[in-house]
């Protein structure tokens, strides 16, 4: 081996080693050069793509929309700080469907999600905002028939939403075909990597071609999130929220003290008609206790549905669908749904169970006032509940204050 070009890889692996440790200590904060466009009109977006923004119910973007938008539509890589409720599937919706050429039917664009209904939302949004333009999304996702995969992607799309290891499948089968990927979006990375696909990200990422576009969205930047932006990426330009920014404004959030486990219960029963002036979403930490609380609440003739990662795909989205709709208004759930589902009608949230994280909390109270709308959170907190529900008041600079009697005045 030429003994330069091994002293340059020892170079290169050193600076890599030496911004590593840098990255754990970084302060983030928006890249200076991030112009601020304040409507859709001045991004300069194809007269079928605005028509299809506007139709879908969008008049004035987001914050997030404002910053980002215009870098990833440049080409630039793009990290974004972003939790849900700020328009995030919306920015990289409109930059992915600004970069296609739809007359080339091939996936130029691939959008890796860590749930499979995150991914299915994704599509969706793509489907929509493109209407006018004619463009071939399809969600790979596990759970699914591989046949039908298999069929779509033969038959081209210019995007494909998927989660990492049905995606890395459908590579390694070569039914997907990465060679005209200009874009890859990771979205929720922090979820992704904490649930275990960062093998699978890893693996997609060594097939596509180099000089792709990496456009990377977290609601946190942990270590190895930083560890596989300093990887995947260029020069990138970062769109950044403050930490104490990210309880989203209008949510109001309170807590009821219950001593015991089973009294939490009684509480949720004497909530039920509050619950149901909207919709509700409901967490439980255990699919178990889903279950458990969905057949006690029938049991005592009130009306939930309940959704949990053990279920069927095709049970959890006609239960979705119902949800959607309106049909159902309460709705029991783990954390699966507690990432980046839209639900308008959603003005309450109840935390059954504390998350397990400060992170969870965000994105299970981030679904109710999205937009800007109001929003109650509740939290059920045991005695030894307290120090938690503290600790998360004071990550988020929030408060926390114990449930007024008028709570069904506030939603």
């Amino acid at each position: 081996m030429d003994s330069t070009f091994d002293a340059e890889s020892q170079m290169a692996n050193r600076k890599r080693r030496i911004e590593m440790e840098d990255l754990s200590n970084v302060e983030f904060e928006t890249s200076e050069e991030v112009e601020v466009l304040q409507s859709f009109d001045k991004m300069g977006l194809k007269s079928d793509l605005l028509r299809g923004i506007f139709s879908y119910g969008f008049e004035k973007p987001s914050a997030i929309q404002q910053r980002a938008i215009m870098q990833i539509v440049k080409g630039r890589d793009v990290i974004a700080q972003a939790q849900s409720g700020t328009g995030k599937t919306a920015t990289f919706s409109i930059g992915v469907l600004q970069s296609l050429d739809v007359v080339a039917r091939e996936t130029q664009a691939l959008v890796l999600a860590p749930t499979r209904e995150l991914a299915v939302q994704v599509q969706k949004v793509i489907l929509a905002l493109g209407d006018y333009m004619n463009v071939q999304c399809h969600a790979c996702i596990g759970g699914t028939n591989v046949g039908e995969d298999i069929r779509k992607l033969d038959y081209g799309q210019h995007v494909v939403s998927g989660t990492p290891g049905r995606v890395f499948d459908m590579i390694r089968r070569r039914n997907l075909r990465t060679r005209s990927i200009k874009m890859l979006v990771l979205d929720e990375a922090d979820e992704m990597l904490s649930k275990g696909f960062k093998e699978q990200i890893y693996d997609i990422y060594r097939y596509l071609p180099p000089n792709a576009q990496v456009v990377l969205l977290s609601a946190t930047l942990p270590h190895d999130v930083l560890e596989m932006t300093s990887k995947f990426m260029t020069d990138p330009i970062r769109v950044l929220v403050k930490r104490d920014e990210l309880t989203l404004e209008g949510i109001k959030q309170f807590f009821v003290a219950v001593e015991r486990e089973e009294w939490k219960f009684d509480t949720l029963c004497d909530l039920y008609d509050t619950l149901t002036i909207t919709q509700a979403v409901i967490f439980c930490n255990t699919r178990r206790k889903v279950d458990w609380l969905a057949d006690k609440m029938r049991e005592a003739n009130f009306t939930v549905c309940c959704m949990h990662a053990d279920m069927e795909q095709k049970d959890r989205d006609a239960i979705m669908k119902q949800f959607r709709a309106g049909e159902s208004r309460v709705l029991i759930s783990t954390d699966v749904w507690a990432r980046g589902l839209d639900v308008p009608q959603v003005s309450l949230v109840i935390n059954y169970d504390l998350p397990n994280n400060r992170e969870l909390y965000i994105h299970r109270i981030g679904r109710s006032g999205r937009y800007g709308r109001k929003g109650v959170a509740i939290n059920f907190v045991k005695n030894d509940d307290i120090r938690i529900l503290r600790d998360i008041e004071q990550y988020y600079s929030t408060q926390i204050d114990e449930m007024p009697m008028n709570v069904s005045e506030l939603i």
